[in-house]
């Protein structure tokens, strides 16, 4: 792996129940990331989402979120303050959710919402110069009429386009981590490999670290490096993305085995067997 952009040792995400007491939904959770595509899956419900959000900084003021160690670049994000999450997020760290479609701000057109991004970074630019900078973005997302779309508002872009703008929104400022959640899980094939080739480009181009959060798991074993396999609040699996076969997990190699195959036998698909002991929180 190459160097560490991003080091998280025992992460903990817990919410207040009814009865007072904190419910982990995220149990201890220790990974690294360099320059390079890191996948992650599980079901869902599995922490996958809530771990990338503690990294980011945005989980509701509810939430109770520790860990022996968060870093980003160098930085301690456990000590960091308010203002320099804030300072850090867009600018070096980026995060794509699932569906523009409740990502965007509908009634503002596209261009302006990529050009709010542009400003937070640098308030002097000129009108000018940031409508250029939001143009040449738009393209190289291989969005083919920058022009047109930039006068777009969200509900007048398809799925496919749609996610390109907000990935154009969000490397517009080059950050050096991306975290993409679900980002293809409503797109048709076509469009998805697209949206792959670009995520794809801007890693090889920028040097950027990827967090791809997914429950696909064919899809991570071909476009990722590495793997972690998340199983109710935990890591139970670190894996080379080429070598998703060799899994050791009975919860992995039982996800493995229920993907259909084209050209596998017509019998049903085979369920997961789950073991209590799956759930057993490890030091």
């Amino acid at each position: 792996m190459s160097e560490t952009l991003v080091n998280v040792e025992n992460l903990r995400v817990g919410f207040v129940g009814e009865g007072g007491g904190i419910i982990e939904a995220v149990k201890g959770v220790s990974f690294s990331v360099g320059r390079e595509k890191l996948g992650i899956v599980g079901e869902s419900g599995s922490g996958k989402s809530l771990s990338s959000r503690a990294l980011m900084g945005v989980l509701p003021g509810h939430a109770r979120v520790s860990a022996e160690a968060m870093s980003f670049a160098g930085i301690d994000l456990l000590a960091a303050t308010p203002r320099l999450r804030r300072h850090l997020r867009g600018s070096r760290m980026g995060m794509i959710l699932q569906d523009p479609k409740f990502s965007l701000n509908p009634v503002m057109r596209v261009g302006k919402q990529i050009a709010e991004a542009i400003r937070l970074g640098d308030r002097s630019l000129p009108r000018a110069a940031i409508r250029r900078k939001v143009l040449e973005v738009l393209e190289a997302v291989h969005i083919r009429a920058p022009e047109r779309v930039f006068d777009l508002y969200p509900h007048e872009l398809s799925g496919g386009m749609g996610q390109r703008v907000m990935i154009a929104m969000m490397v517009v400022r080059e950050p050096e981590l991306l975290i993409a959640d679900e980002p293809t899980s409503a797109l048709d094939v076509t469009v998805q490999a697209q949206v792959l080739e670009i995520m794809e480009e801007l890693v090889q181009r920028r040097g950027m670290g990827l967090i791809f959060i997914s429950h696909d798991l064919n899809l991570v074993s071909r476009f990722c490096d590495r793997v972690l396999v998340m199983y109710a609040g935990q890591v139970v699996e670190t894996l080379d993305a080429r070598r998703m076969h060799e899994a050791k997990h009975p919860y992995t190699r039982g996800l493995i085995a229920c993907l259909p195959a084209i050209d596998g036998p017509l019998t049903p698909l085979p369920t997961l067997e789950r073991d209590a002991s799956w759930n057993e929180v490890r030091a």
